[in-house]
């Protein structure tokens, strides 16, 4: 009988693609998803090291774990990502249930080491200090039917003194264009609609082989693919953010009018103290440039309140900023410290109801602005991907929900002469916005049209893409052959 797995997965975008390629070798190993969490025979937990009380998050899990594996003589329990990275043996010293640990770089050696401990009775660390393969050569098992993630780099170059992520996923590591294509060639093939292309800055992929240009060829690129109707990418960084880019997504078609761009903050003293190689006047600049090449376009951003030094004027900055920006959303995160980074050691930490009132603040002002961003809309026609699980309130308002092109979450009603048989996540239809607030619209009208999809039929049947890993060598751009059988995958249960 096949053994059972749950992933347990905590953090960014980063994290989450990792965890489908943790699932895709389980399987290849043999493993089943598990219905039930709670009984499964292996669970793994892939950890984030950016809140400050990350470690509290995990070793409060692992004490849930333990009496369970206690009655459950076999249950093997591994802990990964970038608090793994980070803590490495001292994870199995306070929690001596654990089975294997493994760090940001060797995501790959999980099933031996799964293996290795069963057969040693005792848990296994091993925790590499550079990647000796990228992630892209790992089987996936994706967890829709219809968007997926690729990654077009893994690590970071920047030194940004809040973040901890250099020292854990080291440094910034570019695939080749040809398997990043290749892999979206995959999914798309698989029925996938829509693709978002990962880095940690995404916009300065190409830097390893040395094209500055890299990432805007690469958006081109994926315009040449058949079947290809989205594409979106996070997260880039404002000082490698150039004029081919914007170009790139205005005179691309499925390249998304959304950008994510992280401003952090508002003021130019806290910017140099965050390391952060930008100015607000450059970022603003950026914002300008690609509303004016796509007046659509809907930005939204990163912002931290409470960094060690922020002053009241530091906080009005950002503010003036925010007013200026408009942006369609936020993630605004009162600073937290991060042990290991620069920015834990500097002086003026600032006191936490201080930092909670400016970040109350804040708070309301992007609300409002994104309301009346929002409004704006009302009455306008826009198309969307039925997404699964996006609307928390779907059953008992009788609706379902979707992704605009802009990336803003669209709660409609699924009725009308439109309708094919029913909608199903997957498919795509066209409304027209009835009502507007801060984090969403609303469409009650009937449908304007639907159109049911290969990812639609996929997500009915419960169906999910498993692609094999991809490496193809050198670096070229255009439209990739077609991708062998091998390489393509297939829909599996």
């Amino acid at each position: 009988m096949s053994r059972t797995y749950h992933i347990r997965t905590f953090g960014c975008q980063m994290n989450v693609h990792d965890s489908e390629r943790l699932a895709g070798q389980l399987e290849s190993a043999g493993y089943v998803a598990a219905e039930d969490g709670s009984a499964a025979d292996l669970v793994v937990l892939n950890t984030c090291a950016v809140r400050e009380n990350a470690d509290n998050k995990l070793y409060g899990h692992l004490g849930h774990l333990r009496p369970r594996k206690k009655d459950r003589p076999g249950m093997q329990i591994a802990v990964g990502g970038c608090l793994a990275q980070k803590d490495r043996g001292e994870i199995v010293r306070r929690a001596p249930w654990v089975d294997v640990v493994f760090g940001t770089h060797n995501i790959g050696s999980l099933p031996t080491l799964l293996e290795r401990a069963r057969h040693n009775a005792e848990a296994q660390v091993e925790i590499l200090e550079s990647l000796e393969t990228f992630p892209s050569t790992l089987p996936a098992r994706r967890e829709s039917a219809y968007s997926g993630w690729v990654s077009v780099s893994v690590g970071c170059n920047n030194t940004c003194t809040f973040c901890i992520v250099p020292s854990l996923r080291g440094k910034e590591r570019d695939r080749r264009p040809g398997e990043v294509l290749a892999e979206v060639e995959a999914l798309v093939a698989e029925g996938v609609l829509e693709v978002t292309l990962l880095g940690q800055n995404v916009n300065s992929y190409g830097v390893e082989f040395g094209d500055r240009l890299a990432f805007g060829k690469l958006l081109r690129s994926c315009g040449a693919i058949d079947g290809l109707e989205r594409v979106r990418f996070t997260s880039p960084h404002p000082a490698a953010f150039t004029d081919d880019v914007i170009d790139a997504m205005a005179e691309t078609p499925n390249v998304c009018h959304q950008l994510h761009m992280p401003l952090q903050s508002g003021s130019d003293r806290v910017l140099k103290d965050m390391r952060r190689s930008y100015r607000s006047s450059r970022f603003l600049s950026i914002l300008d440039k690609v509303r004016a090449a796509m007046p659509d376009a809907a930005i939204t951003t990163d912002i931290i309140v409470g960094f060690p030094g922020e002053t009241e004027e530091d906080f009005e900055a950002t503010l003036e900023v925010v007013r200026q920006a408009r942006f369609s959303s936020a993630f605004t995160f009162q600073y937290s410290k991060r042990p290991g980074t620069p920015a834990a050691e500097m002086e003026g930490q600032v006191p936490k109801e201080v930092v909670q009132e400016r970040y109350d603040r804040l708070v309301a002002l992007q609300d409002d602005i994104a309301w009346q961003e929002n409004k704006k809309l009302v009455g306008r026609k826009v198309e969307l991907l039925v997404a699964a699980g996006e609307g928390r309130k779907d059953a008992e308002t009788h609706r379902m929900s979707g992704r605009a092109r802009d990336g803003r979450l669209v709660h409609f009603t699924p009725d009308g002469s439109a309708v094919d048989r029913e909608v199903r996540p997957g498919d795509v239809v066209e409304t027209t916005v009835t009502y507007a607030a801060p984090h969403h619209l609303v469409a009650d009208g009937d449908l304007l049209s639907h159109r049911r999809t290969r990812a639609g039929d996929n997500a009915e049947a419960g169906l999910r893409p498993t692609t094999n890993g991809v490496s193809l060598g050198l670096p070229s751009f255009g439209a990739p052959p077609p991708a062998p059988a091998a390489a393509q995958g297939g829909c599996s249960l």
